[in-house]
Formats: structure tokens, sequence, C-alpha cells
């Protein structure tokens, strides 16, 4: 079992969800600037993280069906966060608190361990986003991200999707088309 899914399932078992949320398409989860510490279990629906630089806004990742989902950095640091959450599509998502999640975690060696292998994955996949953005083509990371979540181009609008691999619409357009 990987170690997303056997801690949804320790979730699950302990009956730890507090809240079930439904968002509307571009209703926010979380807005810049604000603490945010839970952690969300997207069940369906879609969502971006995203940051807003002098009225420019970047995607930085994307949320899907059945993932995990968050204000990482205001979830790491109990600060607010410099991040806002949107959804892209009607979403529904559970929700467990720090607290909460950081007891079950804690409850067992084997909960401990998934939760660092899961911490490690995400280390490194973002070390790989940033290696990918630093040194790769538009055409390179359109490739990579096709391969990597192909599900992305049929939930997320085409914006948002070059504004993650930091080009714009035109440019994407473009590559699909070649």
């Amino acid at each position: 079992m990987n170690p997303l899914a056997h801690l949804l399932e320790e979730i699950e078992n302990r009956n730890a969800w507090q809240e079930t949320i439904i968002l509307n398409r571009n209703e926010f989860l979380h807005q810049a600037g604000k603490v945010n510490t839970n952690l969300y279990f997207v069940f369906s629906g879609s969502l971006r993280v995203f940051i807003n630089d002098d009225g420019q806004e970047h995607t930085i990742r994307f949320g899907y069906e059945n993932s995990f989902f968050g204000a990482l950095d205001s979830f790491i640091s109990n600060e607010p966060s410099v991040y806002s959450i949107q959804a892209l599509r009607k979403a529904e998502l559970s929700v467990i608190s720090k607290v909460a999640f950081m007891d079950m975690i804690h409850a067992s060696e084997k909960n401990l361990q998934q939760w660092h292998q899961v911490l490690s994955q995400l280390v490194y996949s973002q070390m790989e986003r940033e290696l990918d953005l630093l040194t790769s083509s538009p055409e390179q990371r359109y490739e990579r991200v096709l391969k990597r979540s192909p599900q992305l181009f049929q939930e997320v609008p085409h914006k948002y999707i070059a504004s993650y691999l930091r080009m714009t619409p035109e440019t994407l357009s473009r590559i699909k088309k070649s």
C-alpha cells in the first residue's frame, strides 16, 4: 500500500475527518495572508495553489481527485500562508486539523514512517519542478507535465496550466499544436 493510501485509511479508521466542504468553481478555500493548518482530501474536483505578485498570478500546484492538499507553508510553520487556494471545478473535500493529523501520525511508528515517506516524495518532486523550470525549454516542461499528469489537461483551464509551466497561454497553444 502506498504511503498516502495508508494515511488515508488511518484517518478513515479513526473517524478523524472533522467536516466535508463543498466549494463551487472559483470559490476560495484559503486566502493568502491567513493561517490555515488544516489538511484536506480531495474527493472530487480540482483546485490550484497560487501566489499573487503585483497583480500577476503564478500557479504553483494543483490538487486533484483522490489527493491530499493544503497550504503546506502554513501547515508546517503555523504562520500565515503566502498562497491562495481556489477551486477550478466544483470540489468536495474532507478536512482534518493539524492537531488531529499529527496525533494520528505519532500514534504508531508505521504512521510516522509513512508520513516521512510522503514528505520526502513531496520535497523530491518540488526539487524536480524547480530544476525543470530553471533548465528546461517550454516544450520539455510541457512534455514532462503531460507525461506525469495527463489528467491536468482534462481538468484544468489552459491559462492555469500555462501559468504553472511559466509560459503564456499562446505559447502553450503553439506547443500543443506542434
